[in-house]
């Protein structure tokens, strides 16, 4: 059984040698071109590294470098042993397709499948348990076979994205990838709180709307992510309510000794970006144009040198979407007024500070709006970044003072309790010396007849 990517085939074993996750090929000078090309490892090449690039540009020539080296997934350069050639060639991987890389029923054997939690244009996800940890997990299915079609590099673009991205708290986390009948499946973090999406619609059946506060928080979180992507040189490209989840998390509303049980009460609502299809690098892009609902003017021009602001263009409308904004439009006038900088009517009011900000987040210049470093550091969201940033501490702080309420209280009661059983005590003793001088006494000495003893000798 093996996973998507995680094989590498080689027709010649004898020319390829694989150490500590480096693969180094020795090549004889008298070889010939196509017993290169055959002996060379089918694994795909992530274009979302920093070493993609040396191989894509490397392609269609063999070039010779000195010692070679590919870092292994601990980040540490694995150096050929001596006695290996000095020189070395790697030629460029032939890329991997689903077809390849079918096995066995993974899914079937390694997860339990709960029910059935989303569906989009790509595939369906399911919320699964993992049988050997037991843990949660979302497991996105495509629809369809995607071996050979368009489809497929989406596909593989999400999961090329979430390999480079890693572990943040505000992108979902992603786990592995394998394909089954063509198909291909991507375990993913589970978010319990579903998507963005599903709580606009619950709001608007309960004919409520994202506070405020909910909405800095909303636009701060989100930012973080993005700021982090973009920090990666890299842009999601398909920023919307959809791909924006939702995870609900416990914190403790009591502080109690070390060793005792907490009271876990409050929620924390944290989001993620998810869905990862559509990132593609700030340099040499390959755009593929995300929902047309939140696309940026300057995308569908196909002016792709500003990227990362076309996600904070599609991030305020998501704002807005969750602000309890009408659908927003596909085409058409209201599209074009958008696109000018005008925002969607709101059914609600907001403070004129955060609708500035949201006006020129979808400024139709992109070199006008803010970066996500600008966003995370911006005034308006300083309340909410405090808050975020200090919520468990404020928690924790009002508990302490609660504690210490009672701890107070508790004293009183115990020097209450005290002075009431020193009385109780003080009570007792006056009553019982009362009880003793009550009684009669016999007196000696005073008219009392004294005794006479005489010793007659």
């Amino acid at each position: 059984m093996q996973s998507l990517l995680s094989k590498a085939q080689g027709l010649g074993s004898s020319s390829v040698k694989l150490r500590g996750g480096s693969l180094f090929m020795n090549v004889g000078k008298s070889e010939k071109q196509e017993e290169d090309f055959r002996q060379t490892p089918h694994v795909n090449i992530n274009p979302f590294t920093p070493d993609s690039m040396f191989l894509h540009n490397s392609e269609g020539k063999c070039r010779r470098r000195k010692r070679i080296h590919w870092n292994d997934s601990c980040g540490e350069d694995m150096e050929p042993s001596d006695g290996e050639p000095e020189e070395e060639t790697m030629r460029p991987a032939k890329r991997i397709t689903i077809t390849e890389s079918n096995m066995k029923s993974r899914y079937a054997t390694e997860f339990h499948e709960l029910e059935k939690i989303g569906s989009g244009e790509f595939g369906s996800v399911f919320k699964c348990v993992k049988r050997l940890d037991g843990c949660i997990y979302a497991i996105k299915r495509s629809k369809k076979p995607l071996a050979g079609s368009v489809d497929e590099q989406n596909a593989l673009r999400e999961v090329y994205a979430h390999a480079v991205l890693g572990q943040h708290s505000h992108v979902v986390r992603y786990y592995s990838a394998w394909a089954e009948d063509d198909h291909m499946l991507i375990q993913n973090e589970y978010c319990n709180g579903g998507s963005l999406a599903d709580a606009i619609s619950e709001n608007y059946r309960n004919m409520r709307y994202f506070t405020e506060p909910e909405l800095k928080d909303l636009l701060l979180q989100v930012a973080r992510g993005l700021k982090y992507i973009h920090s990666m040189s890299l842009v999601h490209m398909d920023i919307k309510p959809s791909n924006i989840f939702i995870s609900r998390t416990s914190v403790p509303s009591i502080t109690l000794e070390e060793g005792d049980d907490d009271d876990w009460s409050s929620d924390r609502v944290i989001f993620k970006i998810g869905d990862l299809g559509h990132v593609t690098r700030v340099s040499s892009p390959q755009v593929e144009e995300g929902d047309s609902r939140f696309l940026a003017n300057e995308v569908l021009q196909e002016n792709y040198t500003h990227l990362p602001k076309a996600d904070i263009f599609a991030l305020a409308l998501t704002v807005v979407c969750a602000a309890g904004a009408e659908p927003l439009p596909t085409n058409g006038d209201q599209w074009h007024e958008i696109r000018q900088g005008k925002l969607p009517r709101l059914p609600q009011v907001l403070s004129q500070e955060l609708l500035d900000l949201l006006k020129v987040m979808i400024n139709p210049d992109p070199e006008k709006r803010p970066s996500a470093v600008a966003l995370v550091k911006h005034s308006v969201l300083l309340s909410a970044a405090k808050k975020s940033a200090e919520q468990l501490r404020i928690e924790l702080n009002a508990e302490k003072f609660k504690n210490s309420l009672l701890q107070k209280e508790l004293k009183k009661a115990q020097m209450a309790k005290a002075a009431a059983e020193e009385r109780a005590l003080f009570t007792d003793r006056m009553t019982t010396r009362s009880t003793t001088q009550n009684r009669p006494s016999r007196l000696i000495g005073k008219k009392m007849n004294r005794s006479l003893s005489l010793t007659i000798y």
